[in-house]
């Protein structure tokens, strides 16, 4: 019996801690070389996972997208923005009974290209 349980335990435990993992992730594109800065720029959008119980969230709507949302509602806001500089992410979660909301905004410095 004591054979099994440990490579069990084991698989487990293992199976735990990889469940969740992420990487680094670009949110605004390379600044080019020459650029003018339009003003600040902010943009938001939002997500939801759901239905059923807390640990049991499990259709997502709109989630994946938000962030790419987010920094185009941010260049949109600034007229003639071709991209953003000096970029912040916040995010922001709201349990909404049958599901949770996941909030981001970005802001930074909007830019537009200088064509030599």
């Amino acid at each position: 019996m004591r054979k099994i349980v440990l490579p069990l335990a084991a698989a487990a435990t293992l199976l735990i801690l990889s469940g969740c993992s992420s990487h680094n992730v670009t949110i605004a594109p390379k600044q080019p070389k020459k650029y003018e800065v339009l003003g600040k720029a902010e943009g938001s959008a939002s997500g939801s996972l759901g239905v059923l119980g807390t640990a049991y969230y499990f259709i997502p709507m709109g989630l994946n997208s938000r962030t790419e949302r987010a920094y185009d509602n941010a260049l949109k806001s600034v007229p003639g923005a071709t991209g953003l500089v000096n970029v912040t992410y916040q995010e922001d979660w709201l349990w909404w009974i049958i599901g949770t909301s996941k909030d981001v905004t970005i802001k930074g410095d909007a830019i537009r290209e200088i064509k030599e």
